[in-house]
């Protein structure tokens, strides 16, 4: 149709038409026919569906790239967790000792009969070990009379004394007190401190507050503000807090056979009692006395970490996120075992809990 546009008019267009010329003087027909050979009809449907395949090819991998990289980047870091737990778990089976039977314990007053002082063993070289006078120990809680009448029964000591809770509310459940010797932990009663430790009330106080200092920061912009975005910081906080009570508490020191009891040293200078008590992240007792690196503590808050991939958005999956969440957790129960180990000088001083 290109004669209407070359100084010819409508009449040229229409001749163009019918004797089918175009402006190279050539019909139509004959530069099909010309070309025909080079771009015929089934080469260019074999391109054009070259074409095609090749965008839905790409279209589809494309996509399921994206999902592969999501599952691993979802899954690397609880497998590298799991992996290096189960070599360590390995390792301590591997050297450990059979436990030990002291006697029976009272949970309510943490306080137990000992039998015998002998066959002690390493224990009482341990820094948080009792002292020689109070190995005789024999009775729990002796009345005054008790105690002049029979040389052999100590109160329980003063300094270094553990309450239940610390100012009535925070629980203070696995604190020992300074010169108290308990026997192994059970694995009921690790899997019983760690349920206590996650659903006591004060637990969500302490998570609502953890909350509402992640909210205020704008910690993850895809949780949003206002009561919504509150709601999405306090269940993956908690989830956080009982998924790490869960791994360092029972689920590692149970076939590891570690005690997961913080043991007051209750005696020395500030550095010598403050050095010791933020060890304790790396330095506890196995269930027979002795010392040991503390694998429940570091690969369990290590495992609590890498499984907070599977529930935060896509942004928090990263190493780096995982590592500063790792991180946080040992340094938190760092400061709780120094807060521990100075709370009785704090209660004697200030406040005189009674428990």
């Amino acid at each position: 149709m290109s004669g209407f546009s070359s100084k010819t008019g409508k009449h040229q267009v229409q001749s163009d038409f019918l004797f089918g010329f175009t402006n190279s003087g050539r019909s139509p027909l004959a530069v099909s026919a010309a070309t025909e050979p080079v771009c015929g009809c089934i080469p260019s449907m074999r391109r054009h569906a070259g074409w095609a395949f090749n965008a839905w090819a790409g279209r589809h991998w494309s996509r399921a790239s994206l999902c592969l990289n999501r599952t691993l980047g979802r899954l690397s870091s609880v497998l590298t967790a799991l992996i290096l737990g189960t070599v360590f778990f390995t390792a301590s089976k591997a050297l450990g000792q059979q436990d030990q039977t002291f006697g029976d314990v009272d949970i309510a007053t943490g306080v137990t009969r000992v039998p015998s002082t002998t066959g002690l063993g390493d224990a009482n070289t341990l820094p948080d070990a009792p002292s020689v006078t109070s190995q005789q120990e024999g009775q729990v809680n002796p009345t005054p009379s008790d105690a002049k009448s029979n040389p052999g029964t100590v109160k329980a000591p003063e300094t270094g004394r553990q309450t239940k809770r610390i100012l009535y509310i925070v629980p203070n459940f696995r604190a020992v007190s300074a010169d108290q010797k308990l026997p192994p932990q059970t694995v009921k009663e690790k899997f019983k401190t760690a349920t206590l430790d996650s659903v006591d009330y004060s637990s969500f106080i302490f998570v609502a507050i953890q909350s509402g200092v992640a909210e205020a920061r704008n910690s993850d912009p895809e949780f949003r503000q206002g009561a919504a975005g509150y709601a999405r910081y306090y269940w993956h906080t908690y989830a956080d807090y009982a998924d790490e009570n869960l791994w360092v508490e029972f689920i590692f020191p149970a076939p590891l056979h570690q005690d997961t009891r913080y043991y007051t040293l209750g005696r020395g200078s500030f550095p010598k009692r403050l050095a010791y008590s933020f060890s304790r992240i790396a330095i506890t007792r196995t269930d027979s006395g002795h010392e040991t690196f503390n694998s429940s503590e570091i690969f369990g808050a290590g495992a609590a970490a890498g499984i907070s991939g599977l529930y935060y958005p896509s942004s928090d999956r990263t190493f780096t996120k995982t590592y500063q969440r790792w991180i946080t957790s040992v340094a938190i129960d760092g400061g709780t075992f120094i807060f521990k180990e100075f709370w009785p000088d704090i209660n004697n001083k200030f406040f005189h809990q009674e428990d």
